[in-house]
């Protein structure tokens, strides 16, 4: 039954197909006539063509595509005779639209469909043909099954019809393309009728040639082998003729021969030497008719075969597909040459030239005159980008996968993988378009030298069988590969750099980057994994050289662009040489010497703007501070808690943090007058907090008996922490009025709110030696009640004083209620420590004495406060003294009123009320002597 529905479907399809072709025809002839026509109207007399312009124009549209069809339309024929010089109105018939003249050439003008095309067209002209064309296939493989369950002939013959079968096709292929259908071709590309009769013969072919070897053994694994491999070249040849489709079908064939062919000795050169020519030839093919998708696919199966091959084989030899995968790259390199965008636009923008002759592997040109790419089109969208990613990934995926699969290998893969990265790498060096294939080998030799480390130090992990006495013993090998290859990306990037540094600056940009960051990693993988971390002299050298090779790059690009830099790539060389030599130190040296090291680099590349305008420079110092903050939030001892000593100030800490710190600052001074102002920002921060940092840690080590990593810290020790972020405060201050920076402006008032942030949370609070019962200390005055309160309230004090119409009025007051507060936790505490002795904590209760004289002590501090207020003119200290007044009565009338007894309560009650009379006549006396004492009333006559 299934067989009948393929007949009728076949001849259903060829019926539509012939009813096509005399429309086709048809069409084709009224289109010829019809474009005779219209050239007799340019010939014409003008009396003539009024008259035929005006019958035109009773059926032309309204837009006026009259016009532009004597422009756009083709010369007649070399058939057409001019013997009539009118037309017509009937015989005129205008097309609905008509392409530019510039997207279509004259001599096929009138070939082409229409833009949006039929459904009819689209089931007669396409559907059906490719139907058809799977038809023909299947009734090949019926016909031979037929014929095999009826019995009816010999397998032989079944095969030599079958060849004869698919012969024919190949012929009627050949035929059709050659008379039948000579014009459709440019209208219908995509179902082409004689590259279906072909793909159908090739399929036949195959078959045939399988089942005499497979099924019925007529032939040797060689001959098939051969004959399979002649069926697909075959294939790829006749491509040329009937289009990219035929192309991937003889691919397909060619890279399945070797999977259908079985034998007892298989011989791994020979499969790989075979599927490189079958590569060879379909690449051949398709860049002789510009097409990418076919050798795209050709990557993606030698890759397949190759992963195949890594993963399946019992002992693996990586020379053979290594040489395969070679091949494909040098191919894709020399195969498809391209052309940089200005050589395309040469093209494109003379008038002359044929299109032909825009190479398919150049970059696009825009249809519009003046087209320019952007930075990201010249980067990533360079033709044939297909070819670049799955070359680059076809080659780079199987070497990967020798390193990482537990297989033994006849040799190391590391030397393949090397020669395939260094291919993949000159491959994006070697062509502007191939900026991927420089991204890809970049990021497989990381992940190479990954697994290599993985491979060699824990192979437990990937499965491999461990040797016992091989762990950890020699690595010459690991460190040679991870070196070379990054000096290998030095040299292409130097390489690109001199070929094309002027007019590619984005690609300089990028291998300028890979040039830096691919070695620097590959260095730093080896150091970790396989150098020696005491002291390691090879890294180290290898570190050295690469700071002075970067140094010399930007000097030599600096000195070829006339002495002004090229940006990006001069930056990108001053960082690699920073953190080359940054590397080299940390090869060298440890704890303090790499610490003050660093900063000693960086300080150095700051003494080098005196001699040079490099824009990355400076930032060499601040990515050394920011790396010694690193390394002393990693270890705040430096040298460990062992090995720090007890002595005070002068000590290993003064080395390691005040060195830094120094240099920062004179950094930041030396780079006041730098041009760009987020540099000088950062450095001033930057100065500014290892400065105070430098000041803390020597307080908490001296503090502490030499111990950093202690408890919470007492009240004394954050007393002088608040003391210095106070300083902090002013000094930036200073700072900011001398020399203008919003760095300075910021950073004091950041200071002063984070110090009144610590007050409210530790000194009234959490230290509180109320709470704590931390012991004040036996002298009466210089206690610990002074340091913790007085002299952190007077600091407050005088930087609102000091920041007085200088900063926002909001930030003064807030200081200024700050040193009242304290002041007044200073006098309170002060009180009980006069009634209770020297420890304070709450559990022992108030004495009457004791809380009588809190009412005291508040009443004089709100009098002062009043005073100083009226004395400076300060408004918020004549509130702090109005707020504590009010509690002071508020407290008489709810504590004292209850809680005093005997003399103390009228004393309390009279002494109150005694000076909230002469606080109010104050008041009126200094506002009546100011003259605001508020709107006077006028007297009128009347009164």
């Amino acid at each position: 039954m299934f067989e009948i529905l393929l007949v009728l479907v076949f001849i259903i399809g060829f019926v539509m197909q012939r009813g096509n072709d005399r429309r086709l025809r048809t069409m084709e002839r009224e289109i010829n006539r019809l474009t005779s026509q219209l050239a007799e109207l340019q010939r014409a007399p003008p009396a003539v063509a009024d008259v035929t312009a005006t019958q035109a124009t009773a059926l032309a549209p309204a837009d006026g595509e009259t016009a532009e069809v004597q422009e756009q339309v083709a010369a007649p024929t070399d058939t057409a005779e001019a013997t009539e010089t009118t037309l017509p109105a009937a015989d005129v018939v205008l097309p609905e639209t008509i392409p530019p003249a510039d997207d279509i050439p004259p001599q096929v003008a009138a070939r082409e469909l229409p833009n949006r095309e039929s459904l009819e067209s689209w089931l007669g002209a396409r559907w059906a043909v490719w139907v058809g064309g799977l038809a023909l296939a299947f009734g090949g493989i019926f016909l031979i099954k037929y014929s095999i369950e009826s019995g009816l002939l010999s397998p032989a013959v079944r095969l030599v019809m079958a060849a004869i079968f698919g012969l024919a096709l190949f012929a009627a292929g050949e035929v059709v393309r050659r008379r039948a259908l000579p014009l459709e071709k440019d209208a219908f590309r995509n179902a082409m009728i004689p590259g279906v009769l072909t793909a159908a013969g090739a399929v036949t072919l195959f078959g045939v040639v399988y089942a005499a070897y497979a099924i019925y053994s007529f032939i040797g694994p060689t001959p098939a082998f051969f004959m399979l491999a002649i069926v697909g070249f075959a294939t790829l040849g006749l491509s040329l003729l009937h289009g990219q489709a035929l192309a991937g079908v003889g691919l397909l064939g060619s890279m399945l021969t070797p999977a259908l062919i079985s034998t007892d000795a298989p011989d791994i050169r020979a499969l790989f030497a075979f599927l490189a020519i079958s590569w060879l030839a379909t690449v051949a093919t398709a860049r002789f008719r510009r097409w990418t998708i076919v050798p795209a696919l050709a990557n993606v199966g030698m890759a397949m075969w190759a992963l195949a091959y890594v993963v399946q084989t019992p002992v693996i030899d990586p020379v053979p597909p290594t040489l395969a995968l070679l091949v494909m790259l040098a191919g894709t390199i020399f195969l498809w040459p391209g052309k940089s965008f200005g050589e395309a636009a040469a093209i494109a923008d003379t008038d002359d030239a044929p299109a032909a002759e825009t190479d398919a592997a150049a970059a696009p040109v825009a249809v519009n005159r003046g087209w320019q790419p952007g930075p990201w089109e010249r980067l990533f969208a360079r033709p044939p980008a297909a070819l670049t990613v799955t070359a680059s990934l076809a080659a780079m995926l199987p070497e990967l996968a020798m390193i990482a699969v537990p297989t033994p290998s006849t040799m190391d893969p590391a030397f393949t993988f090397a020669a395939v990265i260094a291919t993949i790498a000159a491959f994006g060096a070697g062509r502007l378009y191939a900026a991927l294939a420089a991204i890809f080998a970049a990021l497989g030799t990381v992940a190479g030298m990954m697994l290599l480390a993985v491979t060699s130090l824990y192979p437990e992990v990937m499965g491999l069988a461990v040797v016992p006495g091989t762990t950890g013993t020699n690595y010459g090998t690991e460190i040679a590969l991870c070196l070379g290859l990054g000096a290998m990306f030095v040299l292409f990037g130097f390489s690109f750099l001199y070929r094309h540094g002027r007019g590619e600056p984005q690609f300089s940009t990028l291998w300028c980057a890979l040039a830096v960051v691919v070695p620097l990693i590959g260095a730093g993988l080896s150091f970790v994994n396989f150098g020696n971390l005491d002291r390691d002299w090879t890294h180290a050298l290898y570190g050295i050289g690469l700071g002075l090779a970067y140094l010399a790059g930007a000097e030599w690009l600096s000195r070829r662009s006339d002495g002004e830099s090229d940006g990006a790539t001069v930056g990108w060389l001053v960082a690699g040489a920073f953190a080359a030599f940054v590397f080299a130190l940390h090869c060298l040296t440890h704890d303090v010497q790499t610490i003050v090291g660093t900063a000693i680099i960086g300080f150095a590349f700051v003494v080098a703007t005196r001699f040079r305008p490099w824009a990355m420079l400076p930032w060499a110092m601040a990515a050394a501070c920011v790396l010694v903050l690193a390394q002393i939030a990693v270890d705040p001892t430096i040298v460990g808690v062992e090995r720090l000593g007890t002595r005070p100030m002068f000590n290993v800490l003064a080395v390691g943090y005040g060195i830094p710190a120094l240099l920062a600052a004179i950094a930041a001074f030396e780079l006041r007058a730098w041009a760009d102002l987020r540099i000088r920002n950062l450095l001033q921060a930057l100065a500014s907090l290892m400065v105070f940092l430098t000041i803390a840690i020597l307080v908490r080590h001296a503090m502490n008996g030499g111990v950093l990593q202690g408890d919470v810290p007492t009240l004394s020790e954050q007393s002088i922490y608040t003391l210095l972020t106070i300083g902090a405060s002013a000094v930036l201050m200073t700072l900011d009025f001398r020399s203008p920076s919003s760095v300075f402006r910021y950073g004091s008032m950041l200071a002063g709110i984070l110090s009144m942030l610590t007050i409210l949370g530790a000194h009234l609070l959490t230290l509180n030696p109320y709470f704590t019962g931390e012991n004040t200390g036996r002298l009466p005055f210089l206690n610990l009640l002074l340091i913790g309160y007085l002299l952190p309230g007077i600091a407050y004090a005088g930087l609102a004083y000091y920041a007085r119409n200088r900063r926002p009025i909001a930030y003064v007051t807030a200081l200024a209620v700050a040193g009242a507060v304290l002041g007044f936790a200073w006098a309170t505490l002060s009180v009980r420590r006069f009634w209770q002795g020297e420890n304070l904590q709450d559990w022992k209760g108030f004495l009457q004495g004791e809380t009588y004289s809190y009412s005291v002590v508040w009443l004089l501090i709100g009098v002062i406060l009043l005073g100083l207020g009226s004395r400076f003119d300060a408004k918020s200290l004549r509130i702090a003294s109005a707020v504590l007044v009010f509690l002071t009565v508020v407290k008489v009338f709810l504590i004292d009123m209850s809680n005093l007894e005997g003399v103390l309560r009228p004393i309390s009650f009279i002494g109150l009320g005694i000076v909230l009379i002469g606080i109010g006549l104050f008041y009126q006396r200094i506002l009546t002597s100011k003259g605001s004492g508020g709107p006077r009333r006028e007297v009128t006559a009347e009164e």
